[in-house]
């Protein structure tokens, strides 16, 4: 494998869609209120539909917009984080904006976002919304950053919202209870405005309706009961869910993942709760799934004789997903795990589940990780080297070539953070972008 240079998997667009902006977390709607409201609140301009959660929003949401592509409205789709470039975050019709257009809206947008000292994910979302507004956006279907309450996407007015589950994660931020960062992301919650949750945990839900009923917001659950003959391949994920608009409908999703049935039915759910006008047909509804696209989960891709796994796991309930995953599949040994994750996260909750399927594993650094927030995989080592094989690498690059050298013809699964799950596109020449914007048939 080449040996690649520091700035190897850094994104040059991304330094020159903005000014310097404030690092790290900001709490508040206030500095992205005033921004749009100097852009003219282009947010405003089209309909919205509002995706939170801890894990399954980039897909639930992706999903959402594929359904109204399908439909025919020209849509939007926002999520976070990017795996090799920031062009994934803000797709039209299934497809990055051309560059120099994105440039050329981020040069207006530029006075708007520095006068108000927004964070990078501020100035993103910013962005995302006027772009969404000069390039004619429909539809556009937003996915909550982090939490609910204080993120910048909640100065949306949408349609429908949905809160797809609460994990531990960010405790930091929003909480160390699940009650506590339950009632953050609830705070997406809009009066008169539709939230559906997929949540199982009955006290969680309940909160969740509390916080609905507060707002005057019609409440409905997403039950797993309503899902049913789920099959789990390599290629998609199959299952029936009963809808109260179009009663039993057999789903195929490319998403791989018991999960991802359950992220499906929450689609559906969302998407029967959008007025007349707005909702589309049972075809559409099967079709737009079917056509998903959605990067860096449980996405399987195989290259010279050696099966990839990529996946963005990055806390617990994510690994436990990917676990479950790997159980249902059958894929080639030996099984080799490549683990990068950010030092922030749970690793030591997320190492075990993984590393016991795992031949063996390879702990590295992420590369595009800010340094603050990198881990140390010789610490994470010592903890877990009894479960399998354990080698730490620090050096990305060499880490991804001794796992792939290791599986030969095996499995290397790649996972731990987008961090991660990016550079290792990058490395093996995969694009993200390169199956978005296709529609089949």
């Amino acid at each position: 494998m080449e040996r690649l240079t520091d700035d190897t998997f850094a994104d040059p667009l991304s330094g020159r869609l903005f000014p310097v902006l404030a690092t790290g977390v900001q709490w508040g709607l206030e500095r992205t209120q005033r921004a749009l409201a100097a852009l003219g609140d282009p947010h405003r301009a089209y309909a919205t539909v509002h995706v939170g959660g801890t894990n399954g929003k980039g897909s639930v949401t992706s999903t959402v917009g594929s359904v109204m592509q399908r439909a025919g409205r020209r849509t939007g789709v926002y999520t976070s984080p990017h795996l090799c470039s920031i062009r994934e975050r803000m797709l039209i019709d299934g497809a990055a904006i051309e560059e120099e257009r994105l440039l050329e809206w981020a040069d207006e947008a530029t006075a708007a976002i520095a006068d108000n000292g927004l964070s990078f994910f501020e100035a993103v979302t910013v962005l995302a919304m006027y772009a969404f507004a000069k390039e004619g956006v429909e539809m556009g279907v937003m996915e909550v950053g982090l939490g609910g309450r204080l993120d910048s996407t909640n100065v949306i007015q949408p349609e429908v919202t949905a809160i797809t589950n609460v994990a531990m994660d960010h405790a930091e931020y929003l909480g160390n209870t699940l009650e506590a960062i339950a009632r953050e992301k609830a705070g997406i919650a809009k009066r008169g405005v539709p939230l559906v949750t997929a949540e199982s945990a009955p006290e969680i839900v309940s909160l969740m309706r509390d916080r609905a009923a507060a707002v005057h917001a019609p409440f409905f659950h997403v039950d797993e009961g309503a899902i049913r003959d789920v099959s789990v391949t390599r290629e998609a994920t199959q299952l029936t869910v009963t809808s109260p608009e179009w009663g039993d409908l057999s789903l195929t999703t490319p998403l791989v993942g018991r999960h991802q049935a359950v992220n499906a039915a929450l689609a559906v759910g969302m998407l029967e709760r959008l007025n007349e006008a707005w909702r589309p047909t049972r075809d559409v509804v099967l079709e737009g799934i079917a056509s998903v696209v959605h990067p860096g989960r449980d996405e399987i891709r195989v290259i010279d004789g050696c099966t990839f796994l990529f996946d963005v796991a990055h806390n617990t309930a994510g690994v436990v997903s990917l676990v479950d995953t790997i159980d249902r599949l059958e894929l080639p040994r030996p099984l080799v795990a490549l683990v990068g994750v950010l030092g922030d996260k749970d690793w030591r909750s997320m190492l075990p589940p993984l590393l016991s399927r795992s031949d063996a594993a390879y702990l590295t650094r992420p590369p595009t990780a800010p340094l603050d927030r990198q881990w140390d995989p010789m610490a994470a080592a010592d903890l877990v080297d009894s479960i399998t094989l354990v080698r730490v690498v620090p050096d990305f690059a060499e880490a991804l070539e001794r796992a792939r050298g290791r599986a030969g013809g095996g499995t290397v699964v790649v996972t731990g953070s987008a961090h991660s799950v990016g550079p290792a596109m990058t490395l093996l020449g995969l694009d993200p972008l390169a199956g978005q914007g296709r529609l089949p048939g």
